[in-house]
């Protein structure tokens, strides 16, 4: 075809083949072009089915829509929004709702950004679905973090700080912070090597929250921004963008420093951008991490909550990683606990908690919580290092003469001193009476009581040292007292002596044999020793390290 084209008839020259191979390779690019472009189309169409069926799945449905449109909103005290002491444990479901639609309401940001009710409803909603069911990171997590931000904006009266754009940005952060959170943190994403952590090579599960919360946004029925101008829309997903991926600690401790000499310089124009931008994430930080400044009962129950889904994320790391977590998700160390939840307040909590106060005087409860929190670990940080193990958080402020001692003798390896009381004239006890008894039923007090079938109650630990710590245990019983000491040390021995009531003392040291001269009683001891394995059940026998004892006293967190 090429050569009826030729005009003269003669061959093609050199520079014509060049040419000619040139525009072949054109040509092929151009059909190879084609191709790839009619087979993005094809991945794009399936993507935005894909996007519409999520989105469909996703998003609240409109009946639920309807019924919390049509529900009354119980006011902020009614919730105790203002407080930095709230608590979400006694809300149901639908409160947790009607609570968030109440900040939004108290901070007048519905009408001010002409937000359709039924729109912030169902998005609400929407938010709410698309937490994962995890121990912690779910949605009254959220609930919480954005409470703080309401109470620090409101009682805290740092909104005088901010313009509407940053109070509506703020808010909305918080309650997506952690949208399809998996219970897992960055560094899992980043060891197991997941699609999450190669679209995110930096705070990768920050990110995902982010493109969640766009996600809804742009689903049909929940764009709460659609009255804004497009200069506002660009200005609060920023702000919006900012503040979740301030929640990453990581972010926290390359900012702090220039925040801290930010303060200590005086510098409080907050309406500087970059400077408002570090009090934003600062802020983000504190509201996330406020958990801790809750009372007591509410702060070591989420203490729980948050050790639990950190253990699962560790046995996922053993099982599928074959690798050993770090000790705070480490299930067989749950014992330190109490002393990582010092570590945490002290290296992020108390610091950032005192700079902001000393910036917004009215935030102090949130330092003064954390301060009290941290007394409250401590004491049971010490308690572990005496031997105590940290179990069950229900029986956290249970006081210690509240135990029975039948829990001590069953986890310390101990020697049991019996003492064989003859009377002048009386039958010699059996040899059982030598035997170590731990009968959980009380002695009523009528008429003489064998010392076997006594119940030892705990008496109040004094000042004692970690590991090396003894208590004395008194029996009332029908004719005496019986004395028992626990030492709480891999050597220790429990001796138990008999006191009589009327005949004087008659305790002697192993192996000796004391007689009381005014009532004939003679006293016998002999030494009785008990492996520890023997009162444990099988189960828990191979478990048993010889090196190390603890005494389970009590059954904490």
């Amino acid at each position: 075809m090429v050569s009826l084209l030729q005009a003269n008839g003669h061959p093609f020259s050199d520079s014509d083949v060049s040419i000619f191979e040139a525009f072949a390779i054109f040509c092929g690019l151009g059909i190879h072009n084609t191709q790839m472009y009619e087979n993005a189309c094809k991945l794009m169409a399936k993507q935005k089915v894909a996007l519409e069926c999520l989105s469909y799945h996703a998003t609240a449905s409109v009946e639920d829509t309807d019924k919390l449109n049509q529900e009354l909103i119980p006011t902020a005290q009614h919730y105790n929004l203002y407080s930095f002491m709230f608590s979400d444990f006694d809300l149901a479901d639908e409160d947790t709702c009607r609570a968030t639609i109440r900040m939004f309401m108290d901070c007048n940001l519905i009408s001010q950004f002409h937000i359709p009710y039924s729109v912030l409803c169902r998005w609400v909603l929407s938010v709410r679905k698309n937490y994962r069911p995890v121990k912690y990171h779910n949605w009254r997590h959220a609930l919480n973090v954005a409470q703080t931000m309401f109470a620090m904006l409101k009682t805290g009266k740092m909104e005088r700080f901010m313009n509407d754009l940053d109070i509506l940005g703020l808010l909305v952060a918080c309650l997506c912070h952690d949208l399809d959170h998996r219970g897992t943190n960055n560094a899992f994403q980043t060891k197991t090597e997941s699609p999450l952590a190669i679209l995110y090579t930096t705070s990768t599960m920050e990110h995902h929250h982010f493109d969640q919360c766009v996600m809804i946004l742009n689903s049909e029925g929940n764009n709460i921004f659609q009255a804004l101008s497009p200069e506002d829309y660009r200005r609060v997903m920023t702000i919006v963008e900012m503040a979740i991926l301030s929640t990453d600690l990581a972010m926290y401790f390359k900012k702090k420093d220039k925040f801290r000499e930010m303060v200590d310089n005086g510098e409080f124009d907050w309406q500087s951008e970059e400077k408002k931008e570090l009090l934003c994430g600062m802020m983000m930080t504190g509201c996330d991490v406020s958990a801790i400044a809750k009372p007591w009962e509410v702060q070591h129950k989420v203490a729980k909550l948050v050790a639990d889904e950190f253990f699962d994320q560790g046995d996922l790391e053993k099982l599928q990683l074959n690798q050993q977590p770090v000790a705070m998700m480490d299930r067989e160390r749950k014992d330190e606990l109490p002393q990582m939840q010092v570590g945490f307040i002290d290296v992020i909590c108390l610091p950032l908690y005192k700079v902001l106060s000393e910036t917004f005087p009215w935030i102090h409860p949130l330092l003064d919580g954390c301060t009290e929190n941290r007394r409250h670990w401590q004491d049971l940080a010490e308690k572990v290092e005496m031997g105590l193990t940290w179990i069950d958080h229900d029986t956290i402020d249970k006081p210690v003469e509240e135990f029975s001692v039948n829990s001590e003798v069953k986890d310390i390896e101990f020697t049991v001193t019996t003492l064989n009381c003859t009377h002048s004239g009386d039958k010699k006890i059996s040899d059982s009476a030598s035997k170590p008894h731990r009968s959980s039923k009380k002695s009523n007090g009528s008429g003489p009581t064998h010392p076997s079938s006594a119940v030892a109650t705990l008496g109040r630990l004094g000042s004692l040292r970690a590991r090396s710590f003894g208590k004395a245990v008194r029996i009332a019983t029908g004719s005496g007292i019986q004395t028992a000491t626990a030492v709480a040390h891999p050597s220790a021995t429990l001796t138990r002596s008999l006191e009589g009531g009327d005949s004087g003392k008659g305790t002697k040291s192993e192996g000796e044999t004391a007689e009381n001269k005014e009532d004939g009683e003679i006293v016998q001891t002999q030494s009785l020793h008990v492996p520890l394995r023997r009162w444990l059940p099988p189960s828990k026998q191979a478990k048993q390290k010889g090196h190390k004892t603890r005494s389970k006293l009590c059954n904490l967190l």
